[in-house]
């Protein structure tokens, strides 16, 4: 039996083939033999609510009103957020918005400032 590399992504010593693909079954990574193993990041692209690629620092606008966890507050749809920063994660926008301090959004829930 031939011997398959370990998880580029986790090191997982537990992959095995599915096609032409090698998969880990911890962590659900998947590439190929031939692919470059050392550039693991996928160069996510992160689209707002209309498909418009986001950079760090644009300007978005909130498209509907988002209750603010834990408190009584709410973002009022229309509400303009200026220097955004993306990470990683579920909510993929990391914000200050006046009135409510740092947030973070997801994109589904915002439009690009163009």
């Amino acid at each position: 039996m031939p011997s398959l590399p370990n998880c580029p992504a986790c090191n997982s010593e537990y992959t095995y083939e599915n096609g032409s693909l090698l998969v880990c079954p911890e962590c659900a990574h998947e590439w190929t033999l031939d692919s470059d193993t050392d550039n693991i990041e996928d160069n996510k692209v992160t689209r707002d609510a209309n498909g418009n690629v986001l950079n760090d620092g644009d300007s978005i606008t909130v498209i509907k009103d988002l209750k603010v966890k834990g408190t009584s507050l709410v973002v009022k749809i229309g509400t303009k957020v200026k220097n955004i920063r993306l990470v990683d994660g579920d909510h993929d926008i990391d914000c200050k918005i006046d009135g409510f301090g740092a947030m973070k959004l997801k994109s589904e829930f915002v439009k690009k400032i163009l």
